[in-house]
């Protein structure tokens, strides 16, 4: 995108803005907190202290779950990474948007969460992670010239490498490459730390998105944040998420010495599932892990603190990241055309209470009652619809067969319904295939004003392959994370150049 057409795209998004404010006559009254959006990289449902890991802790998170709103039923939109990055940035369920899995580009014509909070006045930055501009294997600087990076959605600063990172990474700011050291989750949130404080100097609003690479393998973990007794694979991968955990005391920290933490929402999530392997059950007993839409694969811990609103207790009321886009839209009252016609989630402002004394003592669930929209899940040709504590799951689209399963009565997701609640079955079985029908459309265009897609991808790049990272092979050679692809790149060009008939 030409600056000239990210300038017109943010004046539309401004127009849109402005014109529905003024007629909203409430909006004097409507709050302005700040926002930050974090979320770990394959952090399992089961992986915090909270939900009594047999040898975590994670102290922060604790500390934030017993203050905050615990959603103990939270879904990422999709079972590996880039799909839940694109419904948090879009509120739609990712294969809407193009990001059909990991290394998929997100459309430019999507209307990003970050676009709409940069026209509400916020300053916008993301940090860590980024994995929505078609590019894969881990995580290098995003390029300047690359027309997925984060500021053609919206984040005014962006600090980001396209993938997983880890110990000592080099990042791009703004198109800048950096070399940093220490954990990459520390690194990110003393760099996003750093951005806040400019913000509250000068007295603006913000929105700071903080995307971690851990605990996603390769794990390194400092010897220190490593558990005693553990193998090295396992140490390494807790010892990530106890500098994660860490990393979140100081952003709470941070916010405290900067006086906004009673106005600022914090809303803590994971990206997937947890993984298996990794020397202890990661997924709490759920059936399933990352890559599975499974409630293994799919449930993920996540926690909202607001002081200014939010009083401690926990959920069981059904959500997913596709619902964060709405409930900021919700909350802010910005107008709904900052968002796609067609998206997915819902907003949970009801959730949240309409002050810090506004919630009773008992867990709401009654008072919250039902979804009124079902969760949607297509992921490589598998499908499934969450309606409260029902799921149906379709493991071959197109198959015809269906499973049912009663989430409250089974978690582990064991005995199938499907012939016994026949009317139940029939119901989300109908739903189900027009969730389907919906999401086909929306792929050949149908959510966009021009009714097509007008850009696709490319997809699934390894950065190996794109020029402007040549300059820097043998260099990052000699570093952990990248030596492995390097050497495999080098192999498949050495054996193509021996033997011209394999092209």
């Amino acid at each position: 995108m030409k600056p000239d057409a990210k300038l017109v795209l943010l004046l539309a998004y401004s127009l849109l803005f402005w014109q529905a404010i003024a007629h909203k006559t409430s909006a004097a009254n409507t709050p302005r907190p700040n926002i930050v959006l974090v979320m770990a990289d394959d952090l399992g449902w089961g992986q915090t202290g909270y939900y009594g890991h047999p040898i975590l802790k994670t102290p922060n998170l604790d500390a934030m779950a017993a203050r905050g709103l615990r959603l103990d039923r939270f879904y990422a939109a999709g079972p590996v990474c880039s799909p839940t990055r694109a419904s948090v940035l879009t509120g739609r369920t990712h294969n809407r948007t193009g990001v059909l899995s990991h290394g998929y580009a997100l459309h430019l014509q999507e209307r990003s969460l970050a676009s709409a909070m940069q026209a509400a006045g916020y300053a916008t930055s993301h940090f860590g992670k980024w994995h929505l501009n078609g590019v894969r294997g881990p995580g290098v600087p995003v390029l300047a010239s690359d027309p997925y990076h984060p500021g053609r959605f919206g984040f005014d600063h962006w600090l980001t490498v396209t993938n997983f990172f880890d110990m000592n990474p080099i990042m791009s700011r703004m198109g800048e490459f950096e070399e940093f050291h220490g954990d990459s989750s520390e690194i990110i949130v003393e760099e996003a730390l750093k951005h806040i404080s400019q913000s509250v100097r000068e007295g603006r609003p913000f929105f700071t998105v903080i995307w971690y690479g851990s605990p996603h393998s390769p794990w390194e973990a400092f010897r220190y944040d490593q558990i005693a007794g553990e193998t090295d694979r396992s140490a390494h991968h807790h010892g990530e998420i106890v500098a994660m955990d860490r990393s979140i005391g100081a952003l709470r920290e941070g916010l405290r010495e900067f006086g906004v933490e009673h106005d600022t929402l914090v809303w803590f999530c994971s990206d997937n599932g947890g993984l298996p392997g990794v020397g202890h059950d990661s997924v709490g007993g759920l059936r399933g892990n990352k890559g599975s839409i499974w409630e293994g694969g799919i449930r993920v811990p996540a926690i909202i603190e607001w002081p200014a609103r939010v009083r401690h207790r926990v959920t069981s009321f059904p959500a997913s990241t596709m619902d964060i886009f709405p409930t900021l839209i919700d909350l802010l009252q910005l107008p709904d055309e900052l968002m796609l016609p067609q998206h997915d989630g819902i907003s949970l402002r009801r959730l949240l209470g309409n002050d810090v004394n506004d919630v009773r003592d008992n867990e709401r669930d009654s008072e919250e009652q039902r979804r009124d929209k079902p969760i949607p899940f297509y992921y490589q040709r598998k499908a499934a619809l969450i309606d409260n504590d029902l799921k149906i799951v379709q493991e071959k689209v197109g198959s015809g067969k269906y499973l049912l399963f009663d989430l409250k009565e089974d978690k582990t997701e064991s005995h199938d319904l499907f012939a016994s609640r026949p009317d139940a079955a029939k119901r989300l079985a109908i739903q189900l295939e027009q969730m389907i029908a919906s999401i086909e459309a929306s792929q050949r265009g149908a959510d966009y004003a021009e009714e097509k897609v007008t850009r696709e991808g490319p997809h699934g790049r390894s950065w190996t392959d794109i020029p402007e990272y040549q300059a820097f092979l043998d260099e990052w050679s000699k570093r952990p994370e990248y030596a492995g692809q390097i050497r495999k790149k080098r192999r498949a060009a050495s054996k193509s150049h021996t033997n011209p008939a394999s092209d």
